[in-house]
């Protein structure tokens, strides 16, 4: 390829995951019935029996196999089930503030959160430059979770050249994470994209404006500000890196054990990261202390409080300023008050709407063909959270061979059957075969996620917000679907940037 020519991207493949095949164990267990009843009439000798044996076996076998949306019948069922549970038993249901529990020894109230997130415990650590790092604790799963804002030149209007050399240095840096029981087991990248009422401008502006400046200059700029401050969008990025105590526990061990060492593991993981970012053309503005990330998880549950809390920080930096320090106080970061609906999540004064990334573009795409998905909106807000789990060589050797062997198998049942092999199942066992080709060559295994959410303060505007999003993922060539009965676990994914959202792989037999 000519080095002016722009890099493509294709190849990505949906996982494939299941109790038996593709089959969940609610889907085998209904597979396995209707064989049963199936062969009730043939057992009886009763032909009468078929007229009711057959028709019901062909509909456990369409709760099996049928698919609406995406899902067969039997997810659907266990969706609204589970749903309807949480809705019987107040669990769709969260408040704090007045009611959140407080410490018994001191009277103190940790940070609150709702949902999947209960668990998460926030923890301050040294960064190794005097300063404070913040720490996402999950005990269940025994991760630690470090968050840093990052900025970025963007791809759209530079050269061809820096174009492919950039994005050839961010997969260099995910590729150097696909090591044999590396402790690093998540990444995450996390952009919002919401409007500006230009607060923070006119604020320093107005610490900025000599009193011996010309009047008329000064009518000027404020008509400026006025104008483009309300129409401007701004654009948060963030990088999260996940470990796992399991994986590291003799680096651990060595550290000083216990929280405390993997801290320190965790704080020199991410200081070895700085080049390989750097590569990518990913300036690390920093890495977000106690408070910074506490304003990053209130402003997701309370967008109303990102402009105040925006022009408090830029005259926080005043330094005759005596107000509140920057950010927010950690017991502060969660929402008052949540609602988990079927195909909505309320949040303080705002609605959400989470959508899963279900397909990738089947075609060569250039590396800006997710730009459409955080287009600027004046009414609405969009998150957008990439979570990635890196394979190390040998898992990633097993994987793809297993997932050949699959696609021949099925290849191969076709053709005695004497059924025509599609294109796009053509295409898939290509694409399996040339993934394994790629790991043989050093290239590193990766399996991710992609969800984006739009989030609005009036409700009346949700479904036009929508609308606008699904029409935008179309222009990238995704194929998204609504959570439908998981709103609640989907937004803890799509506008947080605490490195979540990618379950345990699910091998079929």
């Amino acid at each position: 390829m000519s080095s002016t020519e722009p890099a493509v991207y294709s190849g990505w493949q949906t996982e494939r995951s299941g109790f038996m095949g593709n089959l969940s164990g609610l889907g085998f267990a209904l597979v396995a019935a209707a064989s049963a009843i199936a062969l009730i009439p043939i057992y009886t000798r009763s032909w009468s029996s078929a007229f009711i044996a057959l028709p019901l076996a062909a509909l456990l076998l369409a709760l099996a196999y049928g698919r609406v949306l995406g899902l067969t019948a039997d997810e659907w069922i266990v969706l609204a089930v589970r749903h309807q549970i949480a809705v019987a038993t107040s669990k769709n249901l969260f408040f704090s503030g007045l009611f959140a529990p407080r410490r018994a020894d001191d009277d103190t109230q940790p940070m609150d959160l709702p949902g999947t997130l209960a668990r998460m415990r926030l923890l301050e650590a040294p960064d190794g430059l005097g300063g404070e790092i913040a720490i996402m604790h999950n005990p269940v799963e025994g991760t630690y979770t470090a968050v840093c804002q990052v900025s970025y030149p963007g791809l759209a209007l530079i050269d061809t050249d820096k174009q492919n050399a950039r994005v050839r240095g961010w997969s260099a840096f995910l590729r150097s994470q696909c090591k044999e029981d590396g402790a690093v087991v998540r990444i995450g990248v996390h952009q919002r994209s919401l409007p500006d009422d230009g607060g923070a401008l006119r604020s320093w502006a107005e610490r900025h404006t000599s009193p011996e400046a010309p009047d008329a200059a000064v009518q000027v700029l404020s008509e400026l500000m006025a104008g483009a401050g309300p129409a401007a969008t701004v654009r948060e990025t963030y990088l999260s890196v996940t470990l796992s105590a399991s994986r590291a526990r003799l680096a651990i061990k060595g550290a000083g054990g216990g929280q405390i060492g993997a801290a320190a593991v965790l704080v020199r993981e991410i200081s070895a990261m700085h080049s390989s970012l750097s590569s990518a053309g990913l300036h690390v503005v920093a890495w977000l202390a106690p408070r910074a990330m506490a304003q990053v998880i209130r402003t997701a549950y309370d967008p109303e409080a990102h402009l105040t809390l925006n022009a408090r920080n830029t005259a926080a930096e005043d330094p005759q300023w005596g107000g509140a320090a920057r950010g927010v106080s950690p017991e502060l970061a969660g929402p008052a008050a949540t609602e988990t609906g079927w195909g909505i999540y309320r949040h303080d004064g705002a609605w959400t709407v989470t959508y899963q990334v279900r397909g990738f573009p089947r075609s060569d795409v250039y590396a800006t063909f997710l730009q459409p998905l955080l287009r600027p909106r004046s009414n609405a807000r969009r998150s957008l959270s990439f979570v990635y789990e890196p394979i190390g060589p040998g898992k990633a050797r097993a994987e793809l061979a297993r997932e050949k062997t699959k696609r021949q198998v099925a290849r191969d049942v076709r053709a005695k059957t004497g059924r025509a092999e599609s294109e796009d199942e053509r295409r898939e066992a290509m694409t399996a075969n040339a993934q394994d080709v790629a790991r043989a060559s050093g290239h590193g295994v990766l399996r991710f996620t992609a969800l984006v959410a739009v989030t609005v303060t009036d409700r009346g505007e949700l479904e036009t917000a929508c609308a606008e999003l699904e029409a935008d993922a179309s222009a990238a060539n995704l194929e998204i679907r609504r959570a439908w009965g998981a709103q609640g676990a989907a937004f803890a994914v799509s506008a947080l940037p605490l490195g979540q959202g990618l379950p345990d792989r699910r091998v079929g037999i």
